[in-house]
């Protein structure tokens, strides 16, 4: 029995050894610590690229947001730098280890040494600080052999003694960890030293090029090529003798032969779901028209996405306007429960259905942010952040609302660094730790539930004696056993301190300190008194501010609630005719996924209503059909009144004023062909 088990496993092992190697995909996924600590001593010793790492989460949406232009970057800097990525979900070691608090943070390592980190969804932050990386690790990529520094004292300092040359070597030899070589930032910074002390630089070589590794990748197809030979001669040799024993394969060299598998298996799946990200197929991407849109939806919550379902089933090709972050629903790490028909998923679940159900029916998308709407001309002119004008017919505004803060001490200078509005975002960063949330509603209940499931203890701060929570959320949260309640109390202020800074070698730049959360100060509105709960992190949630400020007041506000548009009645009209109002943006009442997505469809029928009623909308069909007519007219006649829709709006469904020429009379087009046919008989030649 035990040997037919190792035959299986030798089988198992020389059919590993013949499987073909993989492309890497631009960036690639790290499923454990060995993984990346196997990649940075790589990219340290073998090629001397550097390592920019992403800490993501599928739930968050400024993580999202940025994943595009991290996977563009790492295409653009294909063999400059290694990209990868870590779900902090799966891999809550590595987010420990370097004190990722908040998502996306993003490090970036040159020589297996941790260099630059930020956090936040920064595209030019992470562009220049992937350039700087490139830049530190090009002028590092350098060795200074023993024989170039013995022919530079040679020169420059002839009384030194080869024994004090030789500790020289060997002290930087020792401070860049190569195995007695002098290479990388040691070996730049003794350079430095030495043109400091003699004005003059000793010969460095390049530690890696392209050459030498061509060099070596051609070494280990040889070397591979050699061991797959020499294990057929064996298999044949042993097939014709004794079978072969366990004893003698090592057991290192099996065990460095799986490792080295379950990689490439690794890099093989990395590269086969490259093309299943997060980015927007290009088929759905948003193309510059000549015409007016018909319908601009800003926002891609439910409101947005609902709309832009009905309005793409009725024809009108909508344009969705947002960042690819999918609203408040985005960040719902619990279950949706109270949306009919739908349970067992997540939020992020819901808006990816809800996405791929717009776009089947011809949605497109725009993943910007609406600066601007001008108002004062028709069609409206909607400016993106990015430098775009959209010129559209009515505009659907699905904005949503956004976390409100609290305002007090040390919130905003913890940030990112303790402090969030989003538990399902950062609340895997703070494993087996103590958070705090703050809020007595469904959102807190919501976050306090999330939260539970990791951190050691979950402290939920409540204004009140009771919670404006649903009951069922209330009571789930009464019930768990690491979730604690304080009542009648308020959040006075957060206290933080800074994390020790990381020990540097000589020549490193030191990193900059971290700040971290410490303690929240509440008080109790009883009795007046304040205590500090310790914790690692506060989670903020007591309501959402709508997102409408880009408007500019040109749009009504409700009188009694700040910020939210108000609306015509039942309908989703605004004051402004051609611009309607749907989900958070509006609703300061219900504020719930469902009632979201039906102003959302609303909005959408009133939008059809309103271009049916105007003749708006098929400029683009219009100038076709004239084309057609021109192209079958016997004379073109120029038409250079141009035309404008709202002028000839009453004309009859928004069709212009047709540019074709006159027809001719019949008996005249009769007399001029009799004509032609005469004159063709006469010039026939016999």
């Amino acid at each position: 029995m035990a040997s037919s088990n190792f035959v299986i496993l030798t089988v198992l092992l020389l059919s590993l050894l013949l499987l073909p190697a993989s492309c890497r995909p631009a960036v690639r996924t790290i499923r454990d610590t060995s993984q990346f600590d196997a990649l940075l001593k790589k990219h340290s010793e073998e090629t001397g690229l550097p390592v920019i790492v992403d800490f993501y989460s599928e739930s968050c949406g400024p993580c999202r947001q940025i994943a595009p232009a991290y996977k563009k970057l790492a295409k653009e800097m294909e063999g400059k730098a290694v990209f990868v990525k870590v779900d902090v979900n799966s891999q809550h070691q590595l987010s420990s280890r370097y004190g990722v608090r908040s998502m996306p943070t993003f490090l970036f390592f040159v020589g297996g040494k941790k260099f630059k980190e930020f956090s936040g969804a920064g595209e030019q932050q992470l562009r220049q600080f992937t350039d700087q990386s490139i830049l530190k690790a090009e002028r590092e990529n350098v060795e200074l052999p023993f024989e170039n520094l013995m022919e530079y004292y040679a020169v420059n300092d002839p009384m030194k003694a080869e024994e004090d040359v030789e500790k020289v070597h060997k002290a930087c030899a020792k401070q860049s960890k190569a195995k007695g070589a002098c290479v990388g930032g040691a070996a730049a910074e003794l350079g430095r030293k030495l043109n400091k002390k003699y004005s003059k630089r000793p010969k460095t070589v390049k530690r890696f090029t392209p050459q030498e590794k061509s060099k070596e990748e051609n070494s280990e197809k040889a070397e591979k090529d050699a061991g797959k030979q020499k294990q057929k001669k064996q298999s044949s040799k042993n097939a014709g003798s004794s079978p072969l024993t366990l004893s003698s394969i090592p057991k290192e060299d099996l065990l460095a032969e799986l490792e080295k598998r379950n990689l490439a298996e690794a890099e093989a799946r990395d590269e086969a779901e490259e093309d299943d990200d997060t980015d927007t197929p290009p088929s759905s991407t948003y193309t510059p028209s000549s015409f007016p849109e018909r319908v601009v939806i800003i926002g891609s919550g439910p409101a947005g996405l609902s709309a832009a379902v009905y309005a793409a089933r009725a024809g009108l090709k909508p344009v969705v306007v947002a960042p690819p972050m999918g609203g408040q629903l985005q960040g719902k790490g619990v279950d949706v429960e109270n949306y009919p028909g739908l349970f067992n998923v997540t939020g992020p679940e819901v808006v990816s259905k809800m996405r791929e159900q717009a776009m089947m029916f011809g949605t497109v998308f725009e993943g910007d942010v609406v600066t601007k709407i001008e108002t004062d001309e028709r069609p409206f002119k909607v400016e993106l952040k990015e430098g775009k004008r959209i010129e559209t017919h009515a505009v659907i505004v699905a904005t949503g609302a956004d976390s409100v803060w609290l305002g007090v001490e040390g919130e905003y200078e913890h940030r990112g660094a303790g402090v969030s509005s989003c538990a399902t975002c950062d609340g895997h960063l703070f494993r087996d730790q103590t958070v705090v949330v703050v809020g007595g509603g469904d959102s807190a209940m919501e976050d306090a539930l999330v939260l539970s499931r990791t951190s050691k203890e979950v402290v939920v701060v409540v204004r009140r004696d009771v919670l404006r929570a649903s009951k069922v959320l209330a009571d789930r949260v009464q019930e768990k056993s690491n979730i604690k309640i304080v009542w009648n109390s308020t959040v006075e202020e957060i206290k933080g301190g800074v994390l020790p800074a990381e020990a540097v070698e000589e020549g490193e730049e030191p990193t900059e300190p971290k700040k971290v959360v410490k303690a929240a100060v509440v008080k109790n509105s009883s009795t007046g008194e304040t205590a500090e709960i310790a914790c690692d992190a506060v989670f903020v949630a007591i309501g959402h501010s709508p997102n409408t400020e880009f408007l500019g007041g040109q749009i009504k506000e409700s009188s009694e609630h700040k910020g939210y548009l108000a609306v015509d009645g039942m309908s989703s009209r605004t004051s402004v005719p051609g611009i309607f109002a749907a989900g958070d943006s509006a609703d300061a009442v219900y504020r719930q996924a469902i009632t979201s997505a039906g102003s959302g469809a609303m909005a959408a029928l009133d939008v059809e209503r309103y271009l049916s009623e105007h003749g708006l909308g098929n400029e683009e069909e219009e100038f076709e059909r004239q084309m057609m007519e021109e192209m079958m007219a016997d004379e073109v006649v120029d038409d250079s009144g141009g035309y404008n829709a709202y002028e000839n709006a009453n004309a009859g469904a928004g069709r212009k004023e047709s540019s074709k020429a006159p027809e001719k009379p019949k008996k005249e087009e009769k007399k001029e062909e009799v004509k032609k046919e005469e004159e063709d008989e006469e010039h026939i030649e016999l």
